[in-house]
């Protein structure tokens, strides 16, 4: 079996990392699932590497457990990265047209994205990644891919997505230390949004939100191109906090309770109904409404948040795809109900696709999104759905990266 056919894939989230490793087959169009492991993330806060060493331990760990039964070397890994250190931001590039012929060439639309990307950074942050919205030739505007085309002047207007270097690092470095390869470094949403959205969500408008353990992150896509995204630092995480506050448990207990009875909405029959949970002293007990009012104020409180930032950028009520749901958060009882309410939107969970042999969970949107971009940077001159960023541009980005961090 070709090396180059086995892509590995590692979600680094605040409360697990999963690793997941899969085959691509000739002449199949989805990738086959070898392993998928699940193992605990300690060194991570809010979606970004506190402590690297704490990570790497881990990742060697998760990398162990998964090589062993696949008796498979693999050290390229596809990974992810999130935290609301991340922000975009809008950028215009403009060039001549350097044949004499006037026909636009790659060469040419990489120099105007180069020079769109010359951009004014707070201390500490530069780019991970740009998206053209769209391209301009000599004044005529709404071009999406200007190669071949004739023209004196071509101009670009990108959204550059930027990272804090300091988190970028960490993430590199615990990544190095495990004795593994960096392939690509990808925005989680981004990466959810490959495994989970379809080309026609993208064309017509969609959201896609996020909601993992530490963070809530929310990416919009319009016309097939990334038009914005934001991260929150409230996760499923602050719901098992509020319910140990609200019913004077420890966190562990709170977290069961969330995942046993757990529901965003109540149910009228179920107002009285009592729940009773053992505990060393005496049992824990508790009403069905109390808790499911706990859960609901606080994912209120992240959609009050993505509501306010779509109205930013006056797309609030006004996405034809809807929202489509994620991560561990997605998977609490009427949520859906609750996200319809709050956003006036269709809504429903984000199940990955292109994978044989995955369990459908929304959890897992993030690794096989990863997995996903791995096979599309697998192929030879292959674009990537998001971004649009040539293999040659990724590896040289990713050098430039260990470059950067490596003493």
């Amino acid at each position: 079996m070709p090396q180059s056919h086995i892509i590995t894939a590692v979600d680094i989230g605040t409360d697990s990392i999963k690793t997941l490793v899969v085959k691509k087959n000739n002449g199949d169009s989805d990738l086959e699932v070898l392993d998928i492991i699940f193992t605990s993330s300690l060194g991570m806060r809010k979606g970004v590497v506190v402590n690297p060493d704490k990570v790497s331990k881990n990742l060697q760990n998760s990398i162990a457990e998964i090589r062993e039964p696949l008796r498979q070397s693999f050290n390229g890994i596809y990974t992810n990265i999130g935290g609301n250190h991340l922000f975009v931001t809008s950028s215009h590039g403009l060039v001549s047209v350097s044949r004499a012929d006037q026909k636009i060439s790659r060469e040419d639309i990489n120099r105007v994205i180069q020079a769109a990307e010359v951009v004014n950074l707070p201390l500490n942050n530069e780019i991970l990644e740009t998206f053209p919205k769209e391209f301009i030739i000599d004044g005529q505007k709404g071009i999406k891919e200007p190669l071949g085309m004739r023209g004196l002047r071509l101009e670009v207007e990108i959204l550059a997505l930027c990272v804090f270097s300091p988190y970028l690092k960490n993430l590199t470095q615990a990544i190095l230390d495990s004795n593994l390869q960096i392939n690509d470094v990808i925005f989680s949403p981004l990466a959810a949004a490959q495994a989970v959205l379809t080309p026609q969500q993208k064309e017509v408008g969609v959201a896609l939100i996020d909601i993992g353990a530490g963070a809530t992150s929310l990416a919009v896509f319009e016309e097939g191109n990334l038009i914005h995204t934001a991260v929150f630092p409230l996760g499923s995480i602050n719901i098992t906090n509020d319910i140990a506050i609200g019913l004077r448990t420890e966190i562990d207990i709170a977290e069961r309770i969330k995942k046993e009875f757990g529901s965003c909405l109540l149910q009228k029959n179920n107002k009285k109904e009592k729940i009773k949970i053992p505990q060393l002293k005496e049992p824990l007990v508790f009403s069905k409404k109390m808790l499911a009012e706990i859960i609901e104020a606080r994912i209120e409180e992240i959609l009050d948040l993505v509501n306010k930032d779509l109205k930013k950028i006056s797309r609030q009520g006004l996405l034809p795809a809807g929202i489509v749901l994620t991560g561990g958060g997605a998977k609490l009882p009427k949520i859906v109900e609750l996200t319809k309410k709050e956003l006036k939107l269709p809504v429903r969970i984000g199940i990955p696709k292109g994978i044989s042999g995955i369990e459908e969970d929304p959890t897992l949107a993030t690794v096989c999104g990863l997995a996903l971009r791995g096979a599309e940077s697998d192929d030879d001159g292959h674009f990537s759905d998001i971004g649009k960023g040539a293999v040659k541009e990724v590896i040289g980005r990713i050098k430039k990266i260990l470059k950067t961090f490596i003493p």
